[in-house]
């Protein structure tokens, strides 16, 4: 699992039909302090996540567990919107 930070969003006019209708966003790795990392992701949006959120991916076979992502070409996706973090020293 990685935590992000969602960037921007991804438009794309033409996609694979397993992917209609699905939000793609793009997504920054972030550490616990909210630091961006290096690298970007495309990740698909099962749950609402907006710009500026922090956000759980997950990537792999792992990504295609969700309901909205089984049998369609994901390679990462978004699971959760994280509100708060707390992380002991």
């Amino acid at each position: 699992m990685i935590l992000a930070r969602v960037i921007g969003t991804v438009v794309a006019t033409r996609k694979d039909p397993r992917l209609e209708g699905m939000k793609l966003l793009i997504v920054r790795p972030v550490d616990p302090q909210g630091k961006d990392q290096s690298g970007y992701l495309i990740a698909v949006d099962t749950v609402g996540a907006g710009v500026r959120e922090k956000v759980l991916v997950v990537q792999g076979s792992s990504a295609r567990m969700p309901a909205a992502c089984q049998d369609r070409p994901v390679d990462a996706a978004i699971i959760g919107i994280v509100d708060s973090l707390q992380a002991e020293p």
